[in-house]
């Protein structure tokens, strides 16, 4: 089975615990504003890659990677886009003994079986907003599919870990952090809440790309800020780092 692949990465505490085999699938629904991976848009400018070559490459690193708390991890992009590919990748992984971690929207996430899911020891699931407004706004596309996808990850008991981008004066208000609190609070399976800092270390590959950096003048959450969303997760008896 053959997928379009971006790139693949190891790495420590970014895309699921311990230190991790991360394959960057290519193609994207989503145009979020502050996407750090642009060049992951358009599946057809990725690599073609099969399942064989992806595990025998993981393989290399198992003992490492076992070793360190780790495992492997389907990121993008959109692995959803590759339902197929992202299935039997995370199938063969865990056959092999290796901790699987799917990264995703939930945007797709009728595409993703039960099965598939069976195969996934963790999601991670990146919830851009809980205002369907402002999630349009970041994202050009509805909030509903996500919800709907965490509330059946909570029915199928898939242990998740919910990612929220922190964005100054887009994502920070205060209604809006609130409610999604609230409605993770309703998710036995999640937890915990990521809370990531907006960062603009992405704006040389738009100019490379020959794209205009949607968020220009923005800039990164203060500590105060910081520490207001988390004591709003807390409130809600959510935990969140």
């Amino acid at each position: 089975m053959t997928g379009s692949v971006h790139s693949w990465d190891i790495s420590t505490g970014v895309d699921g615990p311990g230190t991790r085999f991360v394959v960057f699938t290519a193609g994207c629904p989503l145009r979020c504003l502050y996407c750090h991976n642009p060049d992951t848009w358009q599946q057809r400018r990725g690599t073609p890659a099969t399942v064989d070559e992806l595990v025998a490459r993981a393989a290399r690193y198992r003992r490492f990677i076992e070793v360190a708390g780790g495992g492997v991890t389907v990121s993008g992009g959109e692995p959803l886009q590759q339902p197929a590919f992202t299935g039997e990748f995370l199938r063969r992984c865990r056959e092999m003994g290796l901790h699987t971690a799917l990264d995703t929207s939930g945007f797709l996430g009728h595409r993703a079986t039960d099965a598939m899911l069976a195969d996934a020891d963790l999601v991670l699931l990146d919830i851009k907003s809980w205002d369907p407004q402002i999630y349009r706004r970041v994202t050009g596309n509805d909030l509903a599919p996500t919800l709907r996808f965490a509330r059946r990850l909570a029915e199928l008991e898939r242990p998740t870990w919910v990612r929220f981008v922190l964005v100054p004066g887009l994502t920070d208000r205060e209604e809006n952090v609130d409610g999604l609190a609230a409605f993770v609070a309703t998710l036995p399976n999640v937890e915990h809440v990521d809370v990531l800092p907006y960062h603009r270390m992405a704006e040389g590959k738009y100019t490379k790309l020959g794209l205009r950096y949607p968020l220009p003048g923005v800039e990164p959450p203060d500590a105060a800020l910081l520490e207001r969303v988390h004591a709003q997760f807390r409130a809600h008896e959510v935990p969140s780092r």
